[in-house]
């Protein structure tokens, strides 16, 4: 493994700091664009990351650097709020992450970074709604699943077009495999090998980040984010990589800890990432946003605190065994468990969102015992999902509704009280969006088996795209917002494939 280019998380600034002279840079340092995310009611994050050689480790002076951001009212940025001056750390690869707070509820705003003579493009944002609000609609889109390679991300363009009040992305915001070559079907290609190091995340990170599509759904809206497994190793869970006899326990902590570093230093994240030992980090990712009394959004984080998955797997469909059912097992851990529990319970928001990465209901892959399940889902943690069910069976949140990545398809399902028994009690109703651009090779054997599954009510995984959601008290309106080709780096076209509803009141899916 290689461990070269691991920097230490800067916790705190040592006090012998130097600052950079006037800088002058050979390239735009804003070439990885703006981002603002996190919105609350008084304050969102505004982030840049100073980068004018983004591919190769950033290209900037081992030194502080002052940069400039002002927030206007304005698109003109003529109606100045704020104007100050932060510093960008090498530690963190000079990028910034500033929660702008004194904001006014269900605002825009606009916002612009400033370094030597060099300005960032300007940057829109809106704060959430008060929390006892009354709204009379709020839209969001949702995505996941970017594989650079794979496809073009002109989906974000269209995202950019139907104008949300704010982006959630449920991971796999980057991959970590080596480079292809083009004759696999790759349009573009990585740059370099599998990345294992600090530098190699912050590169991947920084390729990703200089499409223009993704930069100009960053700059038009916040977003809200959460990992899945590309942004660490494929299929990893909590300290246990996805291939545990190839690498030991401690070279992956090495891995994760740069890994978790690399996503807080691109992402507009409130949350910090703080020591759990000498090489283990926690990024809390699993948080709440409330938007007036419309909806709440608990978002969770499926990767850090889970159990090692059940089963000899067999991708897809593992076949059963007994120790899927311990109790034991967990997706979110305990403590992540109990918090959303007390979330949900605590809620008065008419619609109650779990914004996470995987499919939430089950989905047996065999059409005779024994049964195969994809035990990297939550069907590998059936009890822990029992215990959701059973807690929202007995509390009734307002129309709780689960919105899921990772599997590269579109699918709308039923999420009954007993899956084995097709007449039990809809409890909640989930979508789970497509990849933007990744493949789903797996989507034949989805289709192949849906007949098993009568809960599930749509699946498509032959197309790319995003999720829509128009959300109004009477009525959650989900689309399912395809490109005609990811292939293609600038597709003009883009449709709805389909379109479902659930009615106040009413869980489960019914056709628009």
């Amino acid at each position: 493994m290689r461990t070269g280019g691991l920097v230490g998380l800067a916790f705190s600034a040592p006090w012998n700091r130097r600052l950079a002279a006037q800088p002058r840079f050979s390239d735009n340092p804003f070439s990885l664009g703006v981002a603002s995310g996190d919105p609350w009611p008084n304050s969102v994050v505004l982030w840049t990351r100073l980068a004018p050689k983004p591919v190769e480790g950033g290209g900037m002076p081992l030194a502080d650097v002052e940069i400039r951001y002002r927030v206007a009212t304005d698109d003109q940025m003529q109606r100045v709020i704020r104007d100050e001056t932060v510093l960008a750390m090498p530690e963190l690869a000079h990028s910034v992450h500033i929660v702008a707070g004194g904001l006014e509820p269900a605002r825009d705003y606009w916002y612009q970074f400033h370094v030597g003579n060099e300005s960032s493009t300007v940057g829109h944002t809106r704060t959430a709604p008060a929390a006892d609000a009354v709204l009379s609609q709020l839209s969001f889109a949702y995505v996941s699943c970017q594989h650079y390679e794979s496809g073009y991300f002109t989906a974000y363009k269209h995202l950019v077009e139907d104008a949300p009040d704010f982006v959630v992305h449920l991971g796999d915001y980057i991959y970590e495999g080596a480079a292809a070559p083009l004759e696999a079907g790759r349009v573009r290609q990585h740059n370099g090998p599998e990345i294992v190091t600090l530098t190699d995340y912050r590169n991947r990170y920084a390729l990703y980040r200089t499409d223009p599509h993704l930069q100009a759904a960053h700059a038009a809206c916040p977003w809200i984010v959460t990992w899945d497994d590309h942004e660490v190793d494929n299929n990893w869970a909590g300290t246990v990589p996805q291939d545990p006899d190839e690498q030991n326990p401690t070279e992956f902590l090495v891995r994760r800890m740069a890994a978790f570093q690399a996503y807080y230093e691109h992402m507009p994240l409130r949350s910090f990432p703080v020591p759990r030992g000498a090489l283990d980090l926690d990024l809390r990712l699993y948080r709440r946003f409330q938007f007036g009394d419309l909806v709440q959004i608990n978002v969770l984080d499926t990767r850090q605190y889970r159990s090692v998955q059940p089963c000899v797997p067999d991708f897809p469909g593992t076949p059963d065994c007994p120790e899927r059912q311990a109790p034991s097992l967990s997706v979110t851990g305990q403590r992540q468990e109990a918090w959303l529990l007390s979330q949900l319970d605590a809620s008065s928001a008419r619609w109650n969102v779990l914004a996470q990465q995987l499919w939430f209901g089950q989905f047996d892959f065999a059409k005779e015992p024994p049964r195969a399940f994809n035990t990297d889902a939550w069907d590998g943690y059936p009890q822990q999902r029992q215990r959701i069910l059973d807690f929202i069976d007995e509390r009734r949140p307002g129309n709780p509704i689960v919105i899921s990545g990772d599997w590269h398809g579109y699918c709308a399902q039923n999420l009954q009280k007993d899956f084995d028994d097709p007449d039990s009690e809809t409890l909640a109703t989930e979508f789970a969006g497509t990849s933007l651009s990744s493949r789903c090779p797996w989507a034949g054997e989805v289709e192949a088996n849906l007949a098993e599954n009568p809960h599930v009510r749509f699946f498509e995984g032959n197309r790319r795209g995003y999720v829509r959601c128009l959300v109004r008290p009477e009525r959650w309106q989900t689309d399912f917002r395809v490109v005609s080709d990811p292939l293609e780096p600038e597709s003009t076209s883009i449709s709805t494939l389909a379109s479902f509803v659930v009615e106040d009141g009413q869980p489960g899916v019914q056709e628009a």
